[in-house]
């Protein structure tokens, strides 16, 4: 089998270790660099897993899908998943328990109109590197962050109490993976990632419904408990890193095969 890696970084911990599984295995794995490569001539892959999320990297793997090719996740999975007002209405819509979300085309426009009754997390609505997520408890922090942020499109989430922890659950197709994070909304600021041995019940189940409703085949989500215990995602991400998880690579390099062999 031929294997594509649609990715800037084929050093990336995960990606390197599965292709390392597969190619022991005696199949031909190729990465694609979306920011220098042009689209592949000839025959295709059997399957392409995109890692990459920048326009190029999407725009790559939407010819590559309209030639017939198998993409994971697709680019349109991947796409809807940097949108978080989309991403919020497809959940709410789904019945999932997902945070409170208004969208605001700037953020100076909601913070013109918005009293501060409790505190609140401002997102950029566009998920990327080095976007915008803050905890905003009153006027003066608010006018901090307007400083810098403006004319940034925003969504703005109702702050749910908690630990200060977020749950971070993996999915590699069936396979759950899970570790605490503490979230970096804390005063503490983002901490080391441990091991979460034990989920709570049905966390696991909810998990994969989230891949069920947003067609994502290696997705993350990110789920804090509140103040009953119940979950609440706040986030989802297409083909996160999945750092340090054992057996990670392993069931990638299983992923791809069954999309490749289907």
């Amino acid at each position: 089998m031929r294997i594509g890696l649609i990715t800037d970084n084929p050093g990336h911990p995960l990606l390197s270790a599965a292709a390392e599984l597969l190619r022991a295995a005696g199949h031909e794995v190729e990465a694609l660099d979306p920011g220098s490569a042009d689209e592949p001539a000839g025959a295709l892959a059997d399957v392409y897993l995109l890692k990459a999320h920048t326009p190029r990297g999407l725009d790559l793997a939407r010819r590559l899908e309209q030639r017939g090719a198998p993409v994971v996740n697709s680019a349109a999975a991947t796409t809807l998943c940097q949108d978080r007002t989309l991403m919020a209405e497809l959940a709410v819509r789904a019945g999932l328990p997902f945070a409170g979300t208004r969208t605001f085309a700037t953020l100076a426009q909601w913070a013109a109109g918005a009293p501060m009754r409790s505190p609140v997390v401002v997102k950029s609505r566009h998920s990327r590197r080095a976007d915008l997520v803050a905890r905003v408890d009153g006027t003066a922090a608010l006018g901090e962050l307007t400083g810098s942020w403006s004319e940034e499109p925003v969504v703005v989430q109702e702050f749910a109490p908690n630990s200060g922890w977020d749950h971070k659950l993996w999915a590699i197709g069936d396979q759950v993976f899970a570790a605490l994070r503490r979230s970096e909304l804390s005063p503490e600021g983002r901490g080391p990632t441990l091991p979460l041995p034990r989920l709570p019940a049905g966390w696991a189940d909810l998990t994969r419904r989230v891949g069920e409703v947003f067609a994502l085949d290696v997705y993350g989500v990110d789920i804090i408990a509140t103040a009953d215990g119940a979950p609440l995602i706040v986030d989802v991400n297409a083909f996160p890193g999945i750092r340090e998880q054992p057996g990670a690579p392993e069931a990638l390099a299983d992923l791809a095969l069954g999309r490749a062999k289907g």
